[in-house]
């Protein structure tokens, strides 16, 4: 009996930590000054979070100061693909935005806003 009760246990465990939030991955961002970035969403606590993995240029790949930065914290999963109560960083401006995103099908779409000013970017899955 205990046998029994610890595979149900250790099952249920498994089956919890195979079920990733969709929007889990590797996001490529839009063009902003003449760079676009690469972001890994992935859980931070019971929210999302992403950070920038790789940076380009007109010129391709390069080196960013910002890889490794945290772009998107506190994510909230809504359920529907809809995310909120999030903060996104945007490098150019050095301001963050609070924050929401939508999610369908490989399109993300991340809306931010400081005050009456807000801004709006589709993201595309890169993986």
């Amino acid at each position: 009996m205990k046998k029994l009760i610890l595979t149900a246990v250790l099952g249920l465990g498994f089956a919890g930590a195979a079920s990733a939030d969709p929007v889990e991955g590797i996001w490529k961002t839009q063009v902003d000054d003449g760079s676009y970035a690469h972001v890994t969403i992935s859980p931070c606590g019971a929210n999302l979070c992403g950070v920038i993995s790789r940076t380009f240029n007109s010129g391709g790949e390069y080196k960013s100061g910002n890889i490794g930065k945290q772009l998107v914290w506190d994510m909230s999963p809504q359920g529907g693909g809809s995310y909120k109560k999030g903060k996104i960083w945007q490098p150019s401006t050095d301001k963050i935005y609070s924050s929401k995103m939508s999610l369908k099908g490989d399109v993300l779409k991340v809306s931010g806003c400081v005050g009456p000013i807000c801004k709006k970017q589709t993201w595309n899955r890169v993986k």
